[in-house]
């Protein structure tokens, strides 16, 4: 199977389960907390004409209050940690946490320095761990099919306490 059959089979079931929980798209807000960038190129190359991740009803957005899921790149640093929060604050409930790459899932090389906090996961409650350094775009789309399942229990268990 080639690598273009295997994203249209994964785009296609993705869009599908996004239609059915939202009834309308995605939309995400990627959160560069302090990363090298290469999380950042395939975050954009998903947007190219090759993948594009629209086609698949996922919509990168530039305000977290318009989103319903914060893609986090990069080790927490110590700058960005007040931003980060501060997003995630601002993001409407119910809301999901991805953390994209090595340095989001754990630190990476970076670690727990005093330039850095370590994984996103020190910081805020993280849903989906999409690991690679850089993650290959059908990781990130895995990824995010796995963090609609944990959507829609978040929705079950909101629904049970009201």
């Amino acid at each position: 199977m080639t690598v273009e059959t295997e994203i249209e089979i994964m785009g296609q079931h993705l869009n599908e389960r996004i239609k059915k929980i939202f009834g309308r798209s995605l939309h995400i807000r990627e959160v560069d907390a302090g990363s090298c960038n290469g999380c950042e190129v395939e975050v954009n190359a998903l947007s190219n004409p090759i993948y594009d991740i629209e086609r698949f009803g996922l919509h990168i957005v530039a305000s977290p209050r318009h989103a319903d899921m914060l893609l986090v790149t990069g080790p927490v640093t110590r700058n960005m940690e007040l931003a980060l929060l501060k997003t995630y604050n601002a993001t409407p409930e119910p809301k999901l946490v991805a953390a994209m790459g090595s340095c989001a899932c754990n630190g990476g090389i970076f670690g727990n320095t005093y330039a850095s906090g370590g994984g996103v996961d020190k910081f805020l409650p993280v849903d989906v761990y999409i690991p690679g350094c850089p993650p290959r775009p059908q990781a990130v789309i895995f990824g995010l099919m796995v963090a609609l399942d944990k959507f829609d229990q978040k929705i079950k268990r909101m629904e049970v306490k009201a």
